[in-house]
């Protein structure tokens, strides 16, 4: 393959679906046949969530672009084999053994699990998001909040808060347009050729990474929050910050103040009727300070000119 400075912008755009409601978009097993005529994510168990942007159900999970493998485009793909990534989390923060119950549902575990400790979950579908505290307000403004997408809440057997630990899930947004592929596939046809689709990287300038840095100092703050802030993605988008971070970040263990990026993936193909594994491609914790001076320091510029020879290449 030429290298990406050679490709067209049409080309640098061009991808296909890899994943259509949870399966491969040629699948023809019945399960995968189902998930198309129902619109439904096998993830959720329901109607996929995901939209285009008039509102038409999109189904897409995973989308190839031409210049790199395959990447996760909705953040219910990340929630795969039970929420595993929320164990994962867990795992490392808490220990093995805890058992994952939602928040709501906490105080019935205990009466039925006398002497057990628990981890009490705080998400969307798994009880009430918890809002970050609002940022200072001026004078005429608005008062501004985030929500984390996950608090873990380690508890003991007495439901005594012993620490906890917020996550942020993460795919990539997309630009261009999938939707003849995607009606291609719904009425069972097949589909030659590319879409326009590609990833939104602008994102992880303008959202992810301002969102990583405020969340993260507000976590710093809380004496029970060790661990940090967990932030997990897909590898593609890893990279992308870490190139705009400007190459790698000192690693520290995970204390307050860190944060650790963990990055997955859907695995290799597989036959008709399964669904590919999410797998954990690699993990790094770092400080949100580093983060934040990476972020805001001029150490990954690209070369003295580029503007003036873009402009002087379309003339």
């Amino acid at each position: 393959m030429r290298p990406f400075q050679s490709l067209s912008w049409k080309q640098r755009m061009a991808s296909n679906i890899t994943e259509l409601f949870g399966y491969s978009p040629t699948d023809q097993s019945s399960a995968a046949k189902k998930a198309r005529k129902n619109l439904e994510c096998p993830f959720l168990g329901q109607t996929c969530t995901k939209t285009l942007s008039d509102g038409t159900i999109s189904g897409m999970c995973t989308l190839k672009p031409m210049t790199s493998g395959p990447v996760i485009c909705c953040p219910v793909r990340l929630y795969a084999d039970d929420y595993k990534v929320l164990k994962d989390v867990a795992e490392q923060a808490f220990g093995r053994g805890i058992d994952l119950i939602a928040g709501s549902d906490v105080a019935a575990y205990r009466a039925k699990n006398p002497g057990k400790p628990a981890i009490a979950v705080f998400g969307k579908r798994w009880g009430k998001e918890l809002r970050l505290p609002s940022r200072a307000k001026k004078a005429g403004g608005k008062v501004g909040a985030y929500f984390v997408d996950w608090i873990l809440a380690h508890t003991d057997a007495a439901g005594k808060l012993l620490g906890f630990v917020a996550i942020e899930v993460q795919s990539i947004d997309t630009t261009g347009n999938y939707r003849a592929e995607r009606k291609a596939y719904l009425e069972g046809s097949s589909f030659k050729g590319n879409s326009t689709a590609g990833p939104n990287w602008e994102n992880v300038n303008k959202r992810i990474l301002p969102q990583i840095i405020y969340k993260g100092h507000v976590l710093r703050r809380e004496p029970l929050c060790q661990k940090g802030l967990f932030f997990i993605c897909p590898t593609p988008v890893y990279n992308k910050i870490a190139e705009r971070l400007g190459g790698k970040l000192e690693e520290i263990h995970q204390q307050a103040g860190s944060v650790t990026l963990m990055r997955y993936d859907v695995g290799p193909a597989v036959p008709d009727g399964q669904i590919r594994a999410l797998e954990l491609g690699g993990q790094s914790t770092t400080t949100i300070d580093q983060v934040a001076l990476a972020f805001t320091a001029p150490s990954n510029l690209p070369p003295a000119k580029v503007y003036e020879q873009a402009i002087i290449a379309e003339l």
